[in-house]
């Protein structure tokens, strides 16, 4: 099931109408409000989100999907006209899987819904308990605990902390962490890492210190 919540109607149905031939299930959505009411009865497997938006912009909606526990791994790409480095950091650095500039074409967009989807059903096949330095993460709960304490981190926090975990002791390049939890190339800004680290070691607290800073080249856990 997908989501599409874009309030021009010439692309939000010409979205459906692609997306249905390709054997996809599809709500529609204009309004922000209708969205949020049909989130509370199903959760879709992932939502194409437009920016600018009545009621309320993508942006802060992407926001409130990945603070909340229920929400929180649901695939989004973004669907916007606005596609400077800033505009395009600012969509990933609040939790989007893929950010799509307008116009599209509709096979491309396809395409790359498809990409989204199998990296989540990857991440899926082989699910498993880490712990190390007081940190526990279950991947089959998606919980993480520092100390005895509980934490929620968006999919994007999640993923990183998983892939520094699993690799723990050996430094990560900033382009490594890119490609593997964003599957973005080294030419899209690395500052989104560098934020993505920031907001993972706050959450963490006294145990932030289990990611250690290898200057000029990434990170590790230790």
């Amino acid at each position: 099931m997908v989501y599409i919540l874009e309030d021009d109607d010439n692309i939000r149905k010409l979205i459906k109408y692609s997306l249905t031939s390709q054997g996809f299930d599809v709500q529609d959505f204009s309004l922000p409000s209708d969205f949020w009411q049909a989130l509370e009865n199903n959760k879709p497997d992932l939502l194409l989100l437009d920016i600018m938006l009545p009621e309320e912009d993508g942006i802060s909606i992407l926001k409130k999907l990945r603070f909340n526990h229920g929400t929180s791994t649901v695939p989004v790409i973004m669907l916007t006209a606005k596609d400077s480095e800033y505009d395009v950091v600012t969509g990933l650095d609040a939790g989007a899987d893929d950010y799509v500039t307008k116009p599209f074409g509709m096979m491309a967009l396809v395409s790359r819904i498809k990409a989204v989807l199998r990296r989540y059903e990857k991440s899926d096949s082989k699910k498993e308990i880490l712990e190390a330095g007081g940190i526990k993460l279950d991947e089959n709960q998606h919980t993480v605990f520092a100390g005895s304490q509980q934490i929620f981190l968006t999919v994007k926090e999640f993923d990183l902390l998983l892939l520094l975990m699993k690799n723990r002791g050996n430094v990560l390049t900033r382009e490594l962490l890119l490609e593997s939890v964003w599957d973005l190339s080294s030419d899209v800004e690395s500052r989104t890492v560098d934020v993505h680290i920031r907001t993972l070691r706050a959450k963490l607290g006294e145990y932030e210190k289990n990611i250690e800073t290898i200057r000029g080249v990434g990170y590790k856990f230790v």
